[in-house]
């Protein structure tokens, strides 16, 4: 089966098929998995979500190591080992632009499920539920250590006002919302190999989205599934059928990893 490596998947559209609330695991996958850890690799999920909010997708995806906070925190045999914050100045710089403009905005100034908002407007005009949403009268980023993300409310493309935003990583991944977060899965791959004093060349990473882009690196081995975005397809070393056609199997047998 040759050198051990050290293997990251992301999660929607790679390990896991269907819509948001209706995921699941194809059995090749799980196979596939279970194979892997027969033959001595070392598997890990690479996600942007926080590592509260990734803990529990984790353990019941049946993984003990996690890169998270797109690639800013990193998780080990359970174990937290550690989670880089936003810089702080900037985005204190970008909320103070939001109250310039008027937009609405949140933090997540702790490692929780749970994200602070001045009042209920947010929700009101998200309704979102990714995530709680609580309410902290007179909310000021100025009175937290660490900033982890912000999220702003507001239709495309209001959110051009925000000069700060060319400053700082984000996403839009709903309509009423977006989110400033890290966005650099990479960073949390080489923290974790070289915390495991791995090396790179040893390295294989799956994945579908845009936020995969920043893990599909000359250094190692990058396999994009059938139905990831044609942009990850061109930067892919190989791709892989569909996850829900025995994508992850197909490639690890590729390989001659299972």
């Amino acid at each position: 089966m040759g050198r051990r490596k050290f293997v990251f998947f992301d999660v929607d559209g790679t390990l896991a098929a269907g819509r948001p609330g209706q995921q699941y695991v194809p059995e090749s996958t799980k196979l596939a998995l279970k194979k892997l850890r027969e033959n001595g690799h070392f598997l890990a999920i690479a996600t942007g979500r926080s590592h509260a909010m990734a803990l529990q997708m984790m353990q019941d995806l049946g993984f003990h190591n996690m890169v998270h906070d797109g690639g800013n925190g990193i998780t080990i045999d359970d174990q937290l080992v550690f989670i880089e914050p936003l810089d702080r100045k900037k985005c204190i710089k970008l909320i103070n632009e939001c109250k310039e403009n008027g937009i609405l905005w949140g933090i997540s100034p702790y490692d929780t499920t749970y994200r602070l908002v001045p009042d209920e407007r947010f929700y009101e005009f998200t309704h979102d539920v990714y995530m709680d949403t609580k309410v902290k009268e007179g909310l000021d980023p100025e009175d937290y250590e660490n900033i982890y993300k912000v999220y702003i409310a507001c239709y495309s493309p209001k959110e051009e006002r925000l000069q700060t935003l060319n400053e700082l990583p984000w996403c839009r991944f709903h309509k009423e919302y977006l989110f400033v977060e890290p966005a650099n899965k990479e960073k949390g791959i080489k923290s974790m190999v070289d915390h495991l004093g791995g090396d790179y060349k040893d390295v294989v990473v799956f994945g579908d989205a845009k936020n995969d882009l920043s893990m599909f690196c000359d250094e190692w081995i990058s396999i994009a599934m059938g139905n990831a975005i044609d942009e990850l397809k061109q930067k892919a070393d190989y791709v892989t059928t569909d996850v829900t056609e025995d994508g992850i199997y197909h490639a690890c047998k590729h390989f001659g990893w299972i």
